[in-house]
Protein backbone atom coordinates (compact mmCIF):
# COMPACT_ATOMS: atom_id res chain seq x y z
CA UNK A 1 0.00 0.00 0.00
CA UNK A 2 1.20 3.66 -0.73
CA UNK A 3 1.75 6.32 1.45
CA UNK A 4 -0.58 8.35 -0.21
CA UNK A 5 -3.27 5.41 -0.19
CA UNK A 6 -1.84 5.23 3.71
CA UNK A 7 -2.82 9.15 4.03
CA UNK A 8 -6.19 9.22 2.33
CA UNK A 9 -7.36 5.93 4.28
CA UNK A 10 -6.58 7.36 7.46
CA UNK A 11 -7.97 10.83 6.89
CA UNK A 12 -10.78 9.35 5.90
CA UNK A 13 -10.96 7.52 9.37
CA UNK A 14 -10.21 10.46 11.67
CA UNK A 15 -11.73 13.40 9.89
CA UNK A 16 -14.98 13.05 10.74
CA UNK A 17 -14.19 11.46 14.56
CA UNK A 18 -12.23 14.88 15.19
CA UNK A 19 -15.23 16.49 13.55
CA UNK A 20 -17.58 14.63 15.57
CA UNK A 21 -16.05 15.70 18.78
CA UNK A 22 -15.56 18.67 17.63
CA UNK A 23 -19.37 19.43 17.79
CA UNK A 24 -19.96 16.98 20.52
CA UNK A 25 -18.01 18.85 22.64
CA UNK A 26 -17.63 18.58 26.91
CA UNK A 27 -16.19 15.10 27.24
CA UNK A 28 -16.07 13.56 24.34
CA UNK A 29 -13.95 17.12 23.03
CA UNK A 30 -11.94 17.12 26.05
CA UNK A 31 -11.17 13.28 25.39
CA UNK A 32 -9.92 13.67 21.80
CA UNK A 33 -7.73 16.44 23.04
CA UNK A 34 -6.80 14.47 26.10
CA UNK A 35 -5.55 11.43 23.93
CA UNK A 36 -3.89 14.08 21.12
CA UNK A 37 -2.11 15.73 24.13
CA UNK A 38 -0.49 12.51 25.20
CA UNK A 39 0.74 11.02 22.19
CA UNK A 40 2.20 14.43 21.65
CA UNK A 41 4.10 14.53 24.33
CA UNK A 42 5.11 11.55 23.99
CA UNK A 43 6.88 12.47 20.55
CA UNK A 44 8.08 15.77 21.95
CA UNK A 45 10.41 14.04 24.99
CA UNK A 46 11.40 11.46 22.16
CA UNK A 47 12.72 14.41 20.68
CA UNK A 48 13.82 15.99 23.35
CA UNK A 49 16.01 12.73 24.48
CA UNK A 50 17.21 12.50 20.41
CA UNK A 51 18.41 16.09 20.84
CA UNK A 52 20.18 15.21 24.02
CA UNK A 53 17.82 15.93 26.73
CA UNK A 54 16.89 14.06 29.70
CA UNK A 55 12.83 14.95 29.75
CA UNK A 56 10.89 13.58 32.98
CA UNK A 57 8.79 11.59 30.08
CA UNK A 58 6.48 9.34 31.96
CA UNK A 59 5.33 12.39 34.21
CA UNK A 60 5.22 14.84 31.56
CA UNK A 61 3.17 12.43 28.91
CA UNK A 62 0.70 11.94 32.63
CA UNK A 63 0.19 15.57 33.14
CA UNK A 64 -0.41 16.43 29.64
CA UNK A 65 -2.98 14.10 29.14
CA UNK A 66 -4.92 15.39 32.04
CA UNK A 67 -4.37 18.92 31.32
CA UNK A 68 -7.34 18.87 28.96
CA UNK A 69 -9.59 16.50 31.29
CA UNK A 70 -8.98 19.64 33.96
CA UNK A 71 -9.84 22.13 31.30
CA UNK A 72 -13.61 20.15 31.00
CA UNK A 73 -13.69 20.29 34.32
CA UNK A 74 -13.55 23.57 34.66
CA UNK A 75 -15.95 24.59 32.54
CA UNK A 76 -18.08 21.81 34.04
CA UNK A 77 -17.94 24.02 37.23
CA UNK A 78 -15.47 22.11 39.16
CA UNK A 79 -13.28 23.66 41.29
CA UNK A 80 -10.23 23.57 39.14
CA UNK A 81 -8.29 27.01 39.29
CA UNK A 82 -6.36 26.56 36.19
CA UNK A 83 -3.18 28.58 37.58
CA UNK A 84 -2.69 26.94 41.10
CA UNK A 85 -3.30 23.63 39.86
CA UNK A 86 -0.54 24.72 36.89
CA UNK A 87 1.79 26.39 39.98
CA UNK A 88 1.66 22.66 41.63
CA UNK A 89 2.24 20.77 39.04
CA UNK A 90 5.35 22.65 37.94
CA UNK A 91 6.39 21.89 41.88
CA UNK A 92 5.36 18.30 41.85
CA UNK A 93 7.76 17.74 38.82
CA UNK A 94 10.49 20.19 39.76
CA UNK A 95 10.90 18.07 42.92
CA UNK A 96 10.41 14.84 41.40
CA UNK A 97 14.05 15.71 39.72
CA UNK A 98 14.96 15.77 43.17
CA UNK A 99 15.40 11.82 43.42
CA UNK A 100 14.89 11.25 39.56
CA UNK A 101 17.78 13.06 38.28
CA UNK A 102 19.54 14.40 41.28
CA UNK A 103 23.06 16.36 40.73
CA UNK A 104 24.24 14.56 37.89
CA UNK A 105 21.33 14.50 35.36
CA UNK A 106 21.08 17.57 34.42
CA UNK A 107 17.71 18.63 36.56
CA UNK A 108 17.35 21.91 35.14
CA UNK A 109 17.48 20.91 31.71
CA UNK A 110 15.02 17.70 32.76
CA UNK A 111 12.37 20.11 34.30
CA UNK A 112 12.43 23.02 31.80
CA UNK A 113 12.03 20.37 28.92
CA UNK A 114 9.21 18.57 31.05
CA UNK A 115 7.54 21.53 31.55
CA UNK A 116 7.41 22.36 27.92
CA UNK A 117 6.71 19.19 26.60
CA UNK A 118 3.31 19.60 28.82
CA UNK A 119 2.72 23.47 27.73
CA UNK A 120 3.20 22.88 24.01
CA UNK A 121 1.14 20.11 23.50
CA UNK A 122 -1.79 19.63 26.65
CA UNK A 123 -1.29 23.57 27.47
CA UNK A 124 -1.58 24.97 23.72
CA UNK A 125 -4.00 22.60 22.54
CA UNK A 126 -6.50 23.23 25.65
CA UNK A 127 -7.48 26.59 24.05
CA UNK A 128 -9.17 24.43 21.50
CA UNK A 129 -11.78 23.48 24.33
CA UNK A 130 -11.25 26.73 25.65
CA UNK A 131 -12.42 28.58 22.35
CA UNK A 132 -15.51 25.68 21.72
CA UNK A 133 -16.82 26.82 25.08
CA UNK A 134 -15.51 30.99 24.51
CA UNK A 135 -17.41 33.13 26.72
CA UNK A 136 -18.61 35.22 24.08
CA UNK A 137 -20.70 32.01 22.16
CA UNK A 138 -21.64 30.21 25.37
CA UNK A 139 -24.47 32.44 26.50
CA UNK A 140 -26.47 31.89 23.35
CA UNK A 141 -25.95 28.15 23.49
CA UNK A 142 -27.37 28.39 27.24
CA UNK A 143 -30.33 30.03 25.99
CA UNK A 144 -30.52 27.67 22.78
CA UNK A 145 -30.57 30.38 20.64
CA UNK A 146 -28.75 28.90 16.93
CA UNK A 147 -31.11 31.04 14.37
CA UNK A 148 -29.24 30.89 11.35
CA UNK A 149 -26.87 28.06 12.39
CA UNK A 150 -26.47 25.17 10.12
CA UNK A 151 -27.88 21.76 10.36
CA UNK A 152 -26.79 17.91 9.58
CA UNK A 153 -29.54 15.16 9.05
CA UNK A 154 -31.67 17.62 11.35
CA UNK A 155 -29.09 18.65 14.21
CA UNK A 156 -28.36 22.26 14.79
CA UNK A 157 -25.12 23.02 14.71
CA UNK A 158 -24.21 24.71 17.81
CA UNK A 159 -22.24 27.91 17.82
CA UNK A 160 -18.86 26.93 19.64
CA UNK A 161 -18.90 24.23 17.39
CA UNK A 162 -18.56 26.88 14.50
CA UNK A 163 -15.96 29.12 15.78
CA UNK A 164 -13.42 25.93 16.80
CA UNK A 165 -14.37 25.15 13.19
CA UNK A 166 -12.92 28.90 12.10
CA UNK A 167 -9.87 29.02 12.68
CA UNK A 168 -9.40 24.61 11.76
CA UNK A 169 -10.39 25.74 8.11
CA UNK A 170 -7.75 28.79 8.12
CA UNK A 171 -5.61 26.74 9.05
CA UNK A 172 -6.04 23.70 6.74
CA UNK A 173 -6.78 26.57 3.85
CA UNK A 174 -2.90 28.32 4.66
CA UNK A 175 -1.23 24.67 4.53
CA UNK A 176 -2.98 24.15 1.37
CA UNK A 177 -2.06 27.19 0.08
CA UNK A 178 1.14 27.77 0.89
CA UNK A 179 1.53 24.19 -0.77
CA UNK A 180 0.41 25.08 -3.96
CA UNK A 181 1.80 28.40 -4.50
CA UNK A 182 4.97 27.48 -3.11
CA UNK A 183 5.01 24.71 -5.63
CA UNK A 184 4.08 27.38 -8.92
CA UNK A 185 5.77 29.87 -7.96
CA UNK A 186 8.27 29.25 -5.00
CA UNK A 187 12.11 29.86 -5.72
CA UNK A 188 13.37 32.42 -3.00
CA UNK A 189 13.35 30.30 0.26
CA UNK A 190 11.78 31.28 3.77
CA UNK A 191 14.29 29.85 6.17
CA UNK A 192 16.17 26.75 4.25
CA UNK A 193 18.32 26.01 7.40
CA UNK A 194 15.09 25.19 9.29
CA UNK A 195 12.69 24.22 6.39
CA UNK A 196 14.63 23.79 2.69
CA UNK A 197 10.88 23.24 1.15
CA UNK A 198 9.38 26.31 2.56
CA UNK A 199 9.50 29.50 0.58
CA UNK A 200 8.72 33.24 0.79
CA UNK A 201 6.49 32.98 -2.32
CA UNK A 202 4.60 30.18 -0.38
CA UNK A 203 3.99 31.68 2.48
CA UNK A 204 2.51 34.36 0.73
CA UNK A 205 0.03 32.41 -1.02
CA UNK A 206 -0.76 30.32 2.55
CA UNK A 207 -1.87 33.63 4.29
CA UNK A 208 -3.91 34.79 0.96
CA UNK A 209 -5.54 31.51 1.54
CA UNK A 210 -6.18 32.25 4.50
CA UNK A 211 -7.77 35.61 4.56
CA UNK A 212 -10.08 34.51 1.69
CA UNK A 213 -11.33 31.50 3.51
CA UNK A 214 -11.70 33.89 6.38
CA UNK A 215 -14.34 36.36 4.11
CA UNK A 216 -16.12 33.39 2.83
CA UNK A 217 -16.55 31.45 6.18
CA UNK A 218 -17.68 35.01 7.76
CA UNK A 219 -19.88 35.52 5.12
CA UNK A 220 -21.66 31.61 4.59
CA UNK A 221 -21.81 30.61 8.05
CA UNK A 222 -20.72 33.13 10.85
CA UNK A 223 -23.13 35.79 10.01
CA UNK A 224 -26.24 33.68 9.58
CA UNK A 225 -25.31 32.78 12.95
CA UNK A 226 -25.63 35.93 13.93
CA UNK A 227 -21.87 36.35 14.35
CA UNK A 228 -19.69 38.76 12.54
CA UNK A 229 -15.96 40.01 11.87
CA UNK A 230 -15.78 43.49 10.38
CA UNK A 231 -13.90 43.87 7.32
CA UNK A 232 -10.34 44.99 8.50
CA UNK A 233 -11.47 41.80 11.60
CA UNK A 234 -11.84 39.56 8.89
CA UNK A 235 -8.19 40.23 7.27
CA UNK A 236 -6.97 40.66 10.73
CA UNK A 237 -8.14 37.26 12.19
CA UNK A 238 -7.27 35.28 8.45
CA UNK A 239 -3.92 36.70 8.45
CA UNK A 240 -2.72 36.37 11.90
CA UNK A 241 -4.13 32.97 11.81
CA UNK A 242 -1.68 31.87 9.06
CA UNK A 243 1.20 33.47 10.53
CA UNK A 244 0.55 31.41 13.70
CA UNK A 245 0.01 27.85 11.59
CA UNK A 246 3.69 28.93 9.59
CA UNK A 247 4.97 29.77 12.72
CA UNK A 248 3.99 26.33 14.05
CA UNK A 249 4.98 24.26 11.54
CA UNK A 250 8.54 25.86 11.67
CA UNK A 251 9.13 25.56 15.06
CA UNK A 252 7.98 21.68 14.62
CA UNK A 253 10.50 21.37 12.03
CA UNK A 254 13.43 23.35 14.12
CA UNK A 255 12.69 20.28 16.50
CA UNK A 256 12.77 17.77 13.96
CA UNK A 257 16.10 19.17 13.04
CA UNK A 258 17.65 19.16 15.92
CA UNK A 259 16.83 15.79 16.96
CA UNK A 260 17.39 14.76 13.10
CA UNK A 261 15.01 12.89 12.49
CA UNK A 262 12.06 12.94 9.68
CA UNK A 263 8.87 12.84 11.44
CA UNK A 264 8.11 13.12 14.78
CA UNK A 265 6.89 9.60 15.17
CA UNK A 266 5.12 6.67 12.73
CA UNK A 267 1.69 6.80 14.83
CA UNK A 268 -0.83 8.10 11.97
CA UNK A 269 -0.07 6.00 8.88
CA UNK A 270 1.16 7.94 5.92
CA UNK A 271 1.25 11.15 8.31
CA UNK A 272 4.42 10.85 10.38
CA UNK A 273 3.20 11.85 13.71
CA UNK A 274 0.75 13.51 15.89
CA UNK A 275 2.90 17.11 16.10
CA UNK A 276 3.35 16.75 12.14
CA UNK A 277 -0.45 17.07 11.96
CA UNK A 278 -1.12 19.15 14.92
CA UNK A 279 2.29 21.44 14.66
CA UNK A 280 0.13 24.29 13.13
CA UNK A 281 -2.78 24.30 15.58
CA UNK A 282 -0.91 24.13 18.59
CA UNK A 283 0.35 28.15 17.80
CA UNK A 284 -3.36 28.83 16.31
CA UNK A 285 -5.39 28.02 18.85
CA UNK A 286 -4.09 30.52 21.62
CA UNK A 287 -3.74 32.88 19.01
CA UNK A 288 -7.69 32.04 17.82
CA UNK A 289 -9.03 32.46 21.08
CA UNK A 290 -7.54 36.25 21.74
CA UNK A 291 -8.68 37.25 18.40
CA UNK A 292 -12.37 35.90 19.19
CA UNK A 293 -11.80 37.89 22.02
CA UNK A 294 -11.14 41.24 20.10
CA UNK A 295 -12.61 41.07 17.02
CA UNK A 296 -15.91 39.20 17.02
CA UNK A 297 -19.29 40.87 17.90
CA UNK A 298 -23.28 39.88 17.29
CA UNK A 299 -24.09 40.74 13.54
CA UNK A 300 -27.05 43.01 13.19
CA UNK A 301 -30.14 41.50 12.67
CA UNK A 302 -31.50 41.81 9.23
Amino acid sequence: MSELTKRVLFAVVAAPVAIWAILAGRAPLAAFFAVVSALGAWEFYRLARASGGAPLAEAGIVVAGVLPLAVHAHFEGVYTPPLALGALVVLAIAASAIWRRGVAGQPLASVASTVLGVLYTAGMLSFGYALRYHPFVSPFEDVGSLVGTPSVAGWQIPLGGLLLLFPILLTWASDIGAYFVGRAFGRRKLIPSVSPGKTIAGALGGLLASVLVAWLYVALVLRPAQLALTPVGIVIFGALVSVAAQVGDLFESLLKREANVKDSSRLLPGHGGILDRFDSLIFVLPVAYLLVGWLLRAAPHA
